[in-house]
């Protein structure tokens, strides 16, 4: 069976682009190694944003006809508003990410696991994307019901073991997970799949 993680960096995690078993040394590879017995491949790309998916879904994602389909998508649909002045509004969000999860079922997959994405902010300025990523969060939320989809969340659990590590020993610029961010990631995600 194949089990496909796709998304932006923090799934990509410096795998290697041509080469379909590298896995990156982040949490995809760590969901790997707890089953096995199943064929994982990760097409994560780092810098990804929702619409960076929808143009490669073909090729990517429903070129593989996964069994089990993992996305965590839009942490960079809120970074790119801060740092380069590029924003996407939660509507093309949505709209981008129904997309994808509709041509998806359209395919087959009958397994689909949505993560949400988070934010640990390590700074006050970051502490201000919480407008807009929070809505983003709401909609995969939507998404997850509408389309009969697992949900994992993230930010609030994340920001839970935050609170007595400190963010940056789980991600440390807010975003990019540790070592330690990619384990706890791991073991939540394998733990909903096997429940």
């Amino acid at each position: 069976m194949t089990i496909l993680l796709t998304g932006d960096s923090i799934t990509d995690c410096g795998r290697d682009r041509d080469d379909l078993t590298s896995l990156g040394a982040g949490y995809a590879a760590l969901v790997a190694a707890g089953l096995p017995e199943e064929q994982v491949i990760n097409t994560g790309i780092g810098g990804n944003r929702v619409k960076d998916l929808q143009a490669r879904w073909d090729a990517d994602v429903l070129a593989h006809s996964p069994a089990v389909l993992s996305i965590m998508i839009g942490i960079n649909d809120t970074w790119r508003r801060y740092d380069s002045d590029d924003p996407t509004s939660t509507e093309a969000y949505e709209h981008g990410y129904r997309d994808i999860l509709t041509r998806s079922r359209d395919a087959g997959i009958e397994k689909i696991v949505l993560v949400e994405p988070f934010l640990l902010p390590v700074n006050d300025g970051q502490w201000g994307w919480r407008e807009d990523l929070d809505p983003k969060i709401q909609v995969v939320r939507r998404l997850a019901a509408e389309f009969s989809a697992d949900y994992l969340a993230t930010d609030g659990p994340l920001a839970e073991v935050a609170a007595r590590t400190g963010a940056a020993a789980l991600a440390h610029d807010g975003v990019h997970l540790t070592e330690a961010g990619h384990r706890f990631l791991a073991d939540r995600w394998l733990e909903l799949y096997r429940a």
